[in-house]
């Protein structure tokens, strides 16, 4: 038996870890804000912080990354090579295997030479892992920025590579339960019976609604919030209220919330119309289940009842120990990376 494997998922707004044991047993996932675009100290912090949590010996350290793709780098092929160098200087070289998609696993010198295939490809990391476990399905990975839709049967059916690809084909869909700014998400709103346009400000993120809805999981609600203030309702209903030039004293609570489930509701239709662009290819059964994963995966359990599917949990594919089956599920792609290498080993 090894002696287990850690998976890392370098985002641009969040470090992920994941540790399998050596009998493929999930133990621990940690996730640690990251603001990447900050400088890469940002990076060298998290990590320390990382393997203070985790094991010290290990057979394999798993690599994959979307973090790359912040503006602190001139181009995805420097990002791709500054994060892996910044990842020796924490791990030990030998045991770093960089996850390259269809690729699959190389060394950090191939990984840095191959920087198109290393670029944002966790989200085949993640499909890679499920699809032998499943018959078919469509993948759906709501996180704090982005979503993911992958639709699979024995095989990743995307039909997207890179990002650019995959955004034209809405397989990449740039909206997240916690850092997307309102205004990215509507132009305007319903309140109290008209059409309000909103105010092109970042003043509330969609953290604040998922708050107001009460759907946010509180472990995942890390990040500052838009004015760097509380995150109490009121909070997020002065957040919301300015967005259409008014105050939170000038309406009731409950006018706020509504206010908020209008937004979600605007969020899960532009997700499920990018799931419903997917399933008009006629590749997967009417009954093809949506599987869920990233800390917005409430969206996808309503969007499976909605969408008459049924709904997976990413989790349900994970051996878990130390109730690790919810984190596991909010970040998939390490857990994934981490479990490919361990099919293999």
């Amino acid at each position: 038996m090894h002696e287990g494997v850690i998976g890392w998922d370098i985002g641009g707004a969040n470090l992920k870890a994941a540790h399998l044991n050596g009998c493929g047993v999930l133990e621990r996932v940690i996730q640690l804000p990251c603001p990447l675009w900050q400088g890469l100290s940002h990076l060298d912090r998290a990590l320390e912080q990382a393997l203070t949590r985790l094991p010290t010996s290990v057979a394999r350290h798993a690599i994959t990354m979307t973090g790359e793709l912040v503006d602190l780098f001139a181009n995805r092929a420097q990002g791709v090579q500054s994060l892996i160098q910044s990842l020796a200087t924490h791990l030990p070289a030998v045991r770093m295997e960089v996850y390259a998609g269809e690729a699959g696993f190389v060394s950090p010198a191939l990984g840095a030479a191959m920087a198109q295939q290393v670029a944002s490809a966790n989200w085949m990391a993640t499909a890679a892992y499920v699809a032998p476990l499943v018959s078919q399905g469509i993948i759906v990975d709501v996180g704090s920025t982005t979503t993911d839709i992958i639709p699979v049967r024995g095989k990743i059916l995307a039909r997207g590579h890179d990002d650019h690809q995959r955004m034209v084909f809405d397989e990449l869909v740039y909206t997240g339960v916690v850092r997307t700014s309102v205004v990215a998400v509507v132009k305007r709103v319903l309140f109290e019976g008209e059409w309000v346009t909103v105010m092109a400000e970042h003043f509330a993120t969609m953290a604040d609604v998922h708050r107001l809805t009460g759907e946010l999981p509180a472990d995942s609600d890390e990040w500052p919030t838009a004015d760097n203030q509380g995150r109490s309702d009121i909070d997020c209903a002065r957040r919301l209220a300015r967005l259409i030039g008014r105050d939170a004293e000038s309406a009731e609570l409950q006018c706020w919330r509504r206010m908020a489930g209008h937004l979600a509701e605007q969020q899960q239709r532009r997700i499920m119309d990018a799931c419903a662009r997917t399933l008009s290819r006629g590749l997967l059964d009417e009954h093809a289940p949506l599987i869920g994963a990233g800390i917005g995966r409430f969206v996808v359990k309503q969007l499976a009842k909605r969408m008459k599917r049924p709904y997976i949990d990413f989790s349900s594919f994970v051996e878990c120990r130390n109730g690790a089956g919810d984190w596991a599920a909010h970040c998939a792609p390490a857990v994934a990376v981490a479990a490919l290498v361990n099919r293999r080993l």
